[in-house]
């Protein structure tokens, strides 16, 4: 044997025992998975791992066309690993018994849902839920919504949607947290984490964290459309609540519509497999969206048979609805344009899934006619949908403090949602009780008694143009009645009722599915015949409160100068009058803040906090420079700043103390301020913490949100907030795309929200 021969084999068994050395260390639980799995898969015919791959909407399936139907046909023949859109005990039982009693391997199904902000119990919608600023809070959302929906046989959920978006046009602006990336992240992990738990409980379920990426940048606002960035921009402010997500545990991604660099991200292996798997390390399936897959050839991609391949080599696991994994691939193996290495990891992470829920252990397992009837829409739940409801309304002005209301007197409740069960709960509430909902006359009822006495009109509908209203409101749920009267005599009767009362509360802004998918506009203002209802109660020189339901920032400079008191509830639930009630009358103290910017008009749009600046700034305190970055008829400012919210109290701070003005590298310093409650009530406030750094290799935000802490203070009370700051505080993706922290100096400001702030600086050595 030469030496060079010797030289081979020596450095083969020396890169053999590496490897077996780095080697992951596998647990029993893991390793008795994969020992179950591949026994299972050897078994599998070509067509049954596609069919594991295939998520078909359920339908109109009922308990009795199980067997007979299309579906149940395909769930039979081993074609379907899981379905959607099917809920109840009765119905999902008799489905799963096709599949694990009839099929020839008794696999059993995944059965998701989007289960987006509660399921019979409803919570704020989630850029609602974002306002809150406490993750405890966040996570119980999650956890009471996993715990319904498992009761009623659902163990998936297409949530969180952890979309970063800064353009209120965009419909889903509603569903995700708002326009930044720390908070973001934070709500996303949270969302994971109560969703979840430990994936062992009957009662834990499969999040699946939403869209993508970057669905939340789409140009124009318009739904579906285009999105192009730098990949700085990607990973410095939109990747990282995938990342937290994923970080947390997530056990699937869904794929989003939008193309990225070019490619739609159904079918970009950069997306699925190097950044997702490879860099973040992401160990769970991924699905399409809708139709996700034949939607590429409308793309430019390719036809049915190209596209699915393309699918198949990026990343994807799951075909929701197109079936063009399960028409296609096995001739796309045939003709060596997928391999079978592709369909077995993707078989392999669908079984993992159902072995990780126990479904082989138990198929039945989430289907409990006992705990549906005591888990679901309980008081417990709705006491709970009821607080937090009330922790996520941001009040936005309080001219001359005239909230709280007084139990006393009469009180003119007007507007389209003062009585309005169907619009109560906001986008996506697919498993909502409509007629359960509790509106805004029957919360102030259940307050008052007999204290105060409450008159009522309507006023306006929700649009001038019936047709517009009707493709406007009517989407999941046709209760809404539209009032046939003219505009005129429906503000002529509300202003009979104002001249009567001795303070209006006025119900106005949008209808539930104004926002969510494919309800993008380009007018962001309060729907004009209500605006002119507004125009006329505020002429009658009655105090008005201005109660504003709505699923996206909205323009209201006209009613920020002239309403007194404007109260955003965002769509608060089921609970929704209650808690309106509570805030209204002082019960609560509102303390929530805005996650998202407020322009003052549609025209500043996409303003947010977090932006750069240019080489010609405008100077702080002006309007309008010659040759600088401003425009002519409207100031740079927004209406009301990322993380503002008001508080029957008040609050002030003091000056930032910092442990030291030099922070080393591995190491920490504390910026502390002495928080204090000046005014009369007890109250919460949200301390916020951003910083900038002052000179870096590319150009950096003015501002970064890098904590807070939501702090209830006693009248009267003061308390010592204290932030530690590391150097992965300051960390940045490069141009070279290397996550470094960079010496030089740095700014942190603390306040009550991203204008009104503190300032100090400090050095990174």
């Amino acid at each position: 044997m030469n030496r060079a021969k010797i030289l081979i084999i020596l450095l083969t068994s020396f890169a053999l025992n590496a490897s077996a050395q780095t080697k992951k260390t596998v647990s029993p639980e893991e390793a008795k998975m994969n020992t179950f799995i591949d026994k299972l898969m050897a078994r599998m015919t070509v067509d049954e791992k596609i069919g594991q791959l295939n998520l078909p909407s359920s339908g109109d399936i009922t308990t009795g066309q199980a067997n007979s139907s299309d579906i149940g046909k395909k769930i039979e023949a081993g074609q379907v690993g899981g379905l959607f859109n099917i809920k109840g005990v009765e119905k999902i039982k008799a489905v799963q018994k096709v599949a694990v009693e009839q099929s020839r391997l008794k696999i059993p199904l995944l059965f998701g849902m989007d289960v987006i902000h509660g399921y019979n119990t409803v919570f704020p919608i989630p850029l609602g839920v974002s306002c809150i600023w406490d993750m405890s809070l966040v996570q119980k959302t999650a956890r009471v919504a996993a715990i319904e929906a498992s009761a009623s046989g659902i163990n998936w959920t297409f949530s969180p949607m952890v979309d970063i978006s800064r353009d209120p046009r965009w419909g889903r602006i509603s569903e995700g947290s708002g326009e930044d990336t720390y908070l973001g992240s934070q709500i996303a992990a949270a969302m994971v984490k109560g969703y979840q738990g430990k994936l062992q409980a009957n009662n834990e379920i499969l999040a699946c964290v939403k869209h993508y990426a970057l669905y939340g940048a789409a140009e124009a606002g318009r739904d579906y459309n285009t999105t192009d960035m730098s990949k700085v921009r990607m990973y410095n402010e939109y990747f990282p609540p995938y990342k937290a997500a994923v970080d947390a545990g997530a056990a699937s991604i869904m794929a989003s519509f939008n193309e990225v660099d070019g490619i739609p991200a159904t079918g970009s292996k950069w997306l699925m497999t190097d950044v997702l798997r490879n860099q973040w390390g992401f160990k769970g399936f991924v699905v399409t969206d809708y139709t996700g897959i034949p939607e590429m050839i409308a793309h430019g991609m390719g036809d049915l048979q190209t596209v699915s391949a393309l699918a198949m080599n990026a990343g994807i696991d799951m075909d929701m609805v197109g079936e063009g994994f399960l028409g296609n691939l096995k001739k796309s193996l045939a003709e060596k344009k997928v391999s079978i290495n592709e369909i077995n990891r993707a078989c392999r992470l669908i079984l993992q899934a159902k072995y990780k829920l126990g479904l082989f252990t138990d198929p039945y397992k989430f289907l409990s006619t006992e705990r549906a009837e005591k888990e679901v829409f309980n008081a417990e739940n709705r006491q709970v949908a009821r607080e937090i409801s009330a922790e996520s309304f941001v009040l936005l002005k309080n001219k001359n403090n005239i909230l709280p209301l007084k139990k006393s007197g009469t009180i003119g409740l007007i507007g389209p949602l003062a009585d309005n069960t169907a619009n109560m709960y906001g986008t996506w509430s697919v498993a909502a009780l409509f007629d359960k909902s509790v509106t805004v006359l029957q919360g102030l009822k259940n307050a008052l008694g007999n204290d105060a006495k409450i008159l009522t009109a309507r006023g306006a509908n929700f649009l001038a143009d019936s047709a517009m209203e009707q493709r406007y409101v009517n989407v999941h749920n046709p209760t809404y009645k539209r009032n046939p009267r003219s505009e005129e005599e429906m503000i002529k009767e509300a202003l009979k009722v104002a001249e009567k009362s001795d303070v209006i509360v006025a119900t106005v802004g949008e209808g539930s599915e104004f926002t969510g998918e494919s309800s993008s506009v380009t007018d962001i203002q309060i729907p004009e015949t209500q605006k002119n209802l507004l125009k006329a109660l505020a002429k009658t020189g009655k105090p008005v409160v201005l109660v504003l339901f709505t699923g996206r920032p909205l323009a209201l400079k006209w009613e920020e100068e002239n309403i007194p008191a404007i109260l955003n509830v965002w769509f608060p639930g089921s609970e929704a009058g209650n808690s309106i009630a509570d805030v209204l009358f002082g019960k609560v103290n509102p303390s929530g803040k805005l996650s998202t910017t407020f322009p003052q008009n549609v025209g500043q749009v996409p303003i947010y906090y977090a932006h750069k600046n240019t080489g010609r700034p405008l100077a702080e305190g002006k309007w309008f420079e010659k040759f600088r970055s401003n425009y002519l008829d409207v100031s740079n400012d927004p209406l009301y700043p990322f993380g503002f919210g008001l508080s029957y109290t008040s609050f002030s701070y003091s000056d930032i103390k910092l442990s030291s003005n030099t922070l080393t590298k591995g190491k920490t310093i504390t910026a502390s301020v002495t928080l204090s409650n000046t005014g009369k009530y007890d109250g919460k406030e949200v301390v916020q913490l951003y910083t900038r750094d002052l000179a870096g290799s590319i150009t950096r935000p003015v501002k970064e949100l890098k904590g807070f802490q939501k702090v209830s203070l006693k009248a009267g009370e003061s308390k010592t907030i204290t932030f530690a700051i590391s150097e992965n505080d300051l960390k940045f993706y490069n141009s070279d795309l290397k996550f470094v922290a960079e010496p030089g100096d740095f700014q942190v400001f603390i306040g009550t929200n991203s204008r009104d702030v503190k300032e100090a600086s400090f050095s990174l050595k």
